[in-house]
């Protein structure tokens, strides 16, 4: 809250709402129903780029290089994925889950225009094996917003060309890994994509506006391809929820692929209430300064479902960042973050929502897009300070492999982080009525 004063005549309409506030911070957060099913797909999420470490010449592995906007931290070798996913994987397998995220790199597997790298092809090979003989599905990404360094010579998704060669390239790898359970995800968060891109190039509106034309043209041609392929494999694109901003996030790409897209892959990672407005700390970067709002998922996730009820939704990407890996200040944890979550996700199944599934974002620490600061990981790992790389667990580890085991929390967990009052996830159901009631088991 603001130190700043107010005026008589604002001040009955001010006190009115600090009581309403009030009553509503007062109502105690209702039983959770165990309500998540059997085939319900928990899952963990990382990204080649993100992780892999060792990565040729790129669109971004230039960004670093000349520090570009938001870039603060050197890249070094991340997390070493690229060498260390046998143990990575295991790691995966070891919490239950039966999901697998990761991207395809277009970078490491074509570095140069029609050459093809047959080492790389044989690390993604061992990945894709070892993932599903640990028996997790893989959910592979063919774009996570990093393109080869001979496509950004030629001006990236400036160019005409881009489009039909990222479609040869991904042609390519779905007829190499198709028939194997593969979840397919296009482009991931096209909206951040493009930011990124305006960013780090920088783009002009102009290129800003052909790059989406051409994301969108190459989305539905992807997706009619995979289709042809790997016929029978789920394709979406994942969508960043934007909070007051998620009309311009969903404009992007997504209301233009509703009928190209399987099932609605959404990545949630703050909203914003009355009460909660630290989401504006995402303008700076500092994500760790956000309050968490974990009941904003099961508005988010209800009315995805309400605008697209024949299809199911998968929360893609999920996580709470910590700064450097330092506790929160108000003692909020990774475990925590987690069970409140869940909790909202089984209040949203119990309600009607067709959730398939949930991966948390990440495994482990990795390179943000700039900087080794947030720290998403379920396993923490200090890139600038230990050359081990040690994966060492955080309390979500065990936090985690406890939800997976008994499908959700248990019936009367009450969140830790209290629902806040008149949410931008939902204002109708949120500023004028109570938080909602399960139904009666």
């Amino acid at each position: 809250m603001s130190g700043r004063g107010h005026s008589p005549r604002t001040a009955p309409v001010l006190s009115a709402l600090v009581l309403v506030a009030a009553l509503f911070q007062a109502l105690p957060a209702a039983a959770a129903r165990p309500a998540i099913p059997p085939g319900f797909l928990w899952g963990v999420a990382t990204s080649g780029f993100q992780s892999e470490g060792s990565f040729p010449d790129s669109n971004w592995t230039r960004y670093v290089a000349r520090k570009a906007t938001g870039v603060t931290d050197p890249y070094k070798d991340s997390v070493d994925f690229r060498h260390r996913y046998p143990q990575d994987i295991a790691l995966a397998k070891g919490l239950g889950v039966k999901v697998f995220r990761t991207s395809l790199e277009w970078a490491r597997i074509e570095p140069r225009r029609g050459v093809r790298d047959p080492r790389e092809l044989a690390y993604y090979d061992d990945v894709v094996r070892r993932v599903r003989a640990a028996g997790m599905r893989p959910m592979l990404t063919l774009d996570h917003w990093v393109y080869p360094g001979w496509i950004a010579d030629r001006g990236g998704w400036d160019d005409p060309r881009t489009g039909p060669d990222w479609l040869r390239n991904a042609r390519f790898l779905v007829d190499r890994y198709k028939g194997q359970g593969v979840i397919w995800i296009t482009f991931n968060e096209a909206s951040q994509h493009l930011y990124h891109e305006l960013r780090a190039r920088p783009m002009s509106p102009a290129q800003l506006a052909t790059m989406r034309d051409a994301l969108l043209r190459t989305h539905r041609a992807a997706y009619d391809m995979i289709h042809r392929v790997d016929p029978g494999a789920p394709v979406t694109s994942n969508v960043a929820y934007g909070s007051v901003l998620n009309g311009l996030f969903d404009a992007a790409l997504f209301n233009q692929i509703t009928d190209k897209i399987d099932f609605i892959g959404v990545d949630y990672y703050y909203g914003a209430n009355l009460e909660n407005t630290t989401a504006v700390h995402s303008l700076t970067g500092e994500f760790w300064r956000i309050d968490p709002e974990p009941e904003g998922l099961y508005y988010v996730l209800r009315n995805y479902q309400r605008r697209l009820p024949r299809l199911p939704v998968y929360i893609v990407e999920n996580g709470m960042p910590t700064d450097n890996g330092k506790a929160r200040a108000d003692g909020y944890t990774r475990a925590d973050h987690l069970r409140d979550h869940v909790y909202w996700i089984q209040r949203a199944i119990a309600d009607g929502v067709k959730v398939m599934g949930y991966n948390h974002w990440s495994l482990t620490d990795n390179y943000e897009w700039g900087s080794y600061r947030p720290r998403f990981g379920l396993y923490t790992v200090d890139v600038l300070k230990d050359p081990k790389l040690t994966r060492r667990p955080t309390d979500g580890v065990a936090a985690y492999r406890s939800i997976i085991a008994n499908r959700g929390v248990p019936s009367g967990y009450v969140p830790k982080q209290r629902p806040g009052w008149c949410s931008v996830e939902d204002p109708v159901a949120t500023c004028l009525a109570r938080p909602p009631a399960p139904p009666a088991p």
